[in-house]
């Protein structure tokens, strides 16, 4: 064999490798996922607390130089990459073997990606186990019981918040999470957290979605069309995600309790009014609705119909319900088994929370 066909052979199998290296990655994230879904407690210990901390420090310090939302813009630049890879395609610039190729290489480095540098919280042990939370079982009672506090704090909390309150809000946040950080069990320092306006928030509000976390920029994103009294719970529950909770039922707990142990007003009413919502939700099958509706104060009521009035204009139904199903797909396939529901569920872990640490603001 001469000297020249050596190299070539050489060359080949280095590419083969180099091709076959994005997918070998993702088998064995995926391994190595399927041995987390098992092992709850080691995820806690040498990914969500030690490994995890550091990468979101580093990224949520490099996210934070700019002002942009960098996985909105990510995501802007990956479409272009696809688009030109099928003009490409079309006039016979490039092979469609080799398009889907690259299409399925990306597709597998961005699962190993996500995994990596966020996605194995999915897999850490639920906030119960983490708080050291008794065995508790949720019951009418108790539910009613935590209702009726939800009511009445939410009456003596109701304020107007503008959009203008929202650098101080930002604040007020971050000193939140810092100063409940021990009763949560975050177990590491203060992260940056500027939140980023999404560039596309009208595409967004027909989505219904009202911000997202970016796990490949450790950035909160928010939806510029955001009702001022949602604003602080929305932006707790992605900074929840921020610290490594993935769960959205214990996402929006933990919003809840970085609200309502906040002494301004604004914060507050925002954390009792959205968890409220999801008691009314569960409470709409009692046969005395009707009775705990007329517990709400009017200028609440009132707040609550212009809300409900506000998103029903600005959603497009169709868009909204692909929108819910991609959602429930990917929490499903992440260890949520009961999908978009699992949303709800922060109305057990408030009643969890309520017989095992007091009613979350603690006052």
């Amino acid at each position: 064999m001469s000297e020249t066909h050596k190299i070539l052979k050489v060359f080949k199998s280095r590419r083969l490798v180099l091709n076959a290296l994005p997918f070998i990655i993702a088998v064995i994230i995926f391994i190595f996922m399927r041995l987390a879904v098992r092992n709850p407690q080691i995820v806690e210990t040498t990914y969500s607390e030690s490994i995890y901390p550091h990468i979101a420090r580093a990224l949520s310090f490099l996210s934070g130089l700019f002002t942009f939302s960098l996985w909105d813009v990510f995501w802007v630049i990956f479409g272009i990459l696809i688009i030109t890879g099928l003009v490409a395609v079309f006039f016979k610039k490039l092979k469609f073997r080799r398009y889907l190729l690259r299409i399925a290489q990306s597709i597998a480095i961005l699962y190993s990606a996500f995994y990596l540098l966020w996605g194995y919280n999915y897999f850490r042990p639920d906030i119960g186990t983490r708080l050291g939370w008794e065995n508790y079982k949720p019951d009418e009672a108790v539910f009613r019981q935590v209702l009726d506090k939800l009511i009445i704090k939410t009456n003596l909390c109701r304020v107007s918040v503008s959009n203008s309150d929202h650098s101080s809000v930002n604040n007020l946040i971050e000193e939140a999470f810092i100063r409940n950080r021990s009763d949560l069990r975050i177990n590491f320092p203060a992260l940056r957290m500027r939140p980023k306006t999404m560039l596309f928030s009208s595409v967004a509000a027909k989505l219904g979605l009202s911000g997202y976390f970016g796990p490949f920029t450790n950035e909160v994103n928010l939806n510029s069309k955001l009702l001022p009294f949602d604003y602080p719970f929305s932006l707790a529950h992605e900074v929840a995600h921020k610290y490594g909770v993935a769960n959205e039922a214990e996402a929006n707990l933990v919003a809840f309790v970085i609200c309502t142990s906040s002494d301004d007003q604004r914060l507050m009413y925002s954390g009792y009014m959205m968890l409220l919502l999801y008691f009314l939700n569960d409470a709409e099958k009692m046969s005395d609705y009707k009775t705990i509706i007329n517990k709400i104060d009017k200028a609440v009521i009132d707040d609550l119909r212009f809300r409900y009035d506000y998103y029903n204009k600005l959603q497009n139904k169709t868009l909204e319900k692909v929108s819910s199903a991609a959602n429930d797909a990917y929490l499903k396939a992440n260890n949520i088994k009961t999908g978009i529901k699992n949303y709800n569920q922060v109305v057990a872990l408030t009643i969890g929370w309520y017989r095992n640490s007091g009613f979350p603001d603690r006052k």
